[in-house]
């Protein structure tokens, strides 16, 4: 033969595969990173800079949640005024200030956390994504005409882990995106301690989504080693009975199969971690 399309399907497979390891390894490098270093710390400064005008207003808002709050519990002023329904609404509307002059560092120490926890897991990333040697040897015995069809699967299955890779880059850009977003607002929510329990709802809602944001990344790194580890673990059980080359078939199209959920489950992240933890 002139040229060995075996060799070029491996070829073509293994720099693919080496793109989504890579993919993979910046992921986890992303995802324990906190938010406060992405990028350098640039996008970060942005929200350092305009969180003061937050406080501010989650400062006056503490008042007049506090205000709303008595009203709305006070059936008779004169039986409300007492001590400990005092030193009550004095302490909730501490720790309602207290809440939101120390947003930002609260917040830090959840990335912090989080970070660890994801870097631990990133500790345990021994699988990558590989061609069973097996497989590999079948492919580079294949004859021409079955070499047409698997050179076809190959560039199919390669836009797709190529179109995933980016997906998943993606979506963990996305999250830096969605908690810095968020975390300004962090301010105004808490200031609503200061009410009455209808009120304060809005900073349970609000911390509820907030930490499913946070810890979505160590939903994210679990997602990606589990699936690895699925295309890893070889053929399917029922593919026993098939020639060689229809078990590569359905080797290379379980690959693609996984590949795309990972990133559907990378996807589905938050509302899996929200669901999980019962935010």
């Amino acid at each position: 033969m002139m040229f060995n399309l075996g060799e070029a399907i491996l070829a073509l497979l293994e720099i693919v595969f080496g793109f989504w390891n890579n993919q993979v390894s910046l992921v986890f490098e992303l995802l324990g990173q906190s938010p406060t270093g992405f990028k350098g710390g640039g996008p970060w400064g942005i929200i350092e800079g305009i969180e003061p005008l937050f406080v501010g207003i989650g400062s006056a808002l503490v008042v007049l949640f506090f205000v709303i709050g008595f009203c709305a519990e006070s059936v008779d002023i004169r039986e409300e005024i007492r001590f400990e329904a005092i030193l009550r609404m004095f302490i909730r509307v501490a720790i309602a200030q207290w809440l939101v002059s120390y947003n930002i560092t609260i917040m830090k120490a959840l990335f912090t956390s989080c970070g660890n926890l994801v870097g631990h897991l990133g500790q345990n990333q021994s699988v990558e994504l590989s061609i069973d040697p097996a497989q590999a040897e079948v492919i580079k015995d294949l004859g021409f005409g079955t070499s047409i069809v698997f050179l076809i699967l190959a560039v199919f299955l390669s836009l797709i882990v190529i179109i995933c890779g980016f997906f998943l880059l993606y979506n963990v850009y996305f999250r830096f995106l969605k908690i810095m977003v968020i975390v300004p607002f962090g301010a105004i929510a808490s200031s609503t301690l200061a009410g009455n329990r209808g009120l304060s709802n809005t900073f349970v809602a609000y911390m509820k989504y907030f930490i499913s944001v946070v810890f979505e990344a160590v939903t994210m790194a679990l997602a990606i080693l589990l699936c690895n580890q699925f295309i890893s673990s070889g053929l399917p059980t029922f593919t026993g009975d098939y020639e060689d080359w229809a078990k590569t078939l359905i080797y290379l199209g379980e690959m693609t199969f996984t590949v795309a959920l990972t990133v559907g489950t990378v996807k589905g992240a938050q509302n899996l971690t929200s669901r999980a933890l019962g935010l």
